[in-house]
């Protein structure tokens, strides 16, 4: 993975109570954003992680872009027990682009990851256009819609968003519904954590075949050890990027060292041990006579 700042919406509204996902909506969302923050950091460990809520009164920041763990984990203690109201995905994707202008490296690429499992009030108009305005701030836009929701019209809105917010396949839309496995587990199947290189199914899920070099398996088969050759593959990756620099900046070191200037190979004293140059102390001195004797002529 690059070197990013994310931003992690999670949904804290009151359908984050229902049980589908055990223990509950809430819990499921916090066991994902753990492995979310471990696939960002331990794929670079200059990429920063923030977290935010958009559920309850409105959306909260809970945590600003950090590199530590245990900020990201006070911020999820503190959103369960704000499990309230209903979701505000607008105004939460709009606070979320905000913290991350004010990231202190400003070379990180933005991204914003938001877990969708309630009703979106906000009409598709006014989403389409957020997702244009984002664009234009080049902050990619992750979507996972999860939970069995009795309204189609979410995933029609968040395709939506996607389709106009997209760049080269940079936004993704992850939907997961309920199965008896960890929504953290599917997550690691798809392109949100694995790259582009993964493949990408029916409603976005990754069903296996993703581009992991000479190992050929179903990542969905072992998630765990698909997500580790991903990471082991990006490190491997930044290892020889860093390694090409390195020997480009020694190459250009070495033919500036080659660059002689003028008179660098001149010897400091010359044959009679005195300082060599545009003239020596002897013609010096002779110059200086001649001067006085037309200053006593004159």
């Amino acid at each position: 993975m690059p070197l990013q700042a994310v931003m992690i919406v999670v949904d804290n509204s009151e359908s984050a109570r229902n049980g589908d996902y055990q223990p509950s909506r809430i819990e499921a969302q916090s066991d994902a954003v753990n492995i979310m923050f471990d696939s960002i950091t331990q794929s670079n460990p200059e990429s920063s992680v923030g977290l935010m809520s958009m559920g309850g009164k409105g959306p909260e920041v809970l945590t600003t872009l950090t590199t530590e763990r245990g900020k990201l984990l006070d911020g999820l203690y503190r959103t369960k027990k704000k499990i309230s109201g209903s979701s505000h995905l607008a105004t939460g994707i709009q606070i979320a682009s905000l913290a991350l202008k004010h990231r202190q490296n400003k070379s990180q690429r933005q991204r914003i990851i938001v877990f969708v499992c309630s009703p979106v009030a906000d009409d598709e108009k006014k989403l389409v256009s957020l997702a244009k305005k984002m664009k234009k701030l080049n902050i990619d836009i992750d979507f996972v819609l999860f939970g069995d929701l009795d309204d189609d019209d979410v995933q029609k809105k968040l395709e939506a968003f996607n389709n106009a917010v997209k760049t080269n396949e940079n936004s993704h839309l992850v939907v997961i519904p309920p199965s008896g496995k960890l929504l953290s587990d599917q997550l690691i199947t798809t392109p949100i954590l694995l790259g582009e290189g993964a493949a990408g199914g029916a409603g976005g899920m990754a069903e296996g075949g993703g581009d992991f070099g000479d190992f050929d398996f179903d990542p969905s088969a072992d998630p765990e050890l698909a997500l580790a050759l991903r990471m082991s593959m990006d490190e491997e990756n930044a290892r020889q990027a860093k390694q090409a620099k390195e020997e480009a900046d020694a190459a250009n070191k070495t033919s500036l060292e080659d660059i002689q200037e003028e008179g660098e190979n001149q010897p400091l004293l010359n044959e009679r041990g005195e300082p060599s140059g545009s003239g020596s102390s002897g013609e010096k001195k002779d110059n200086k006579k001649d001067d006085n004797d037309k200053m006593d002529t004159s």
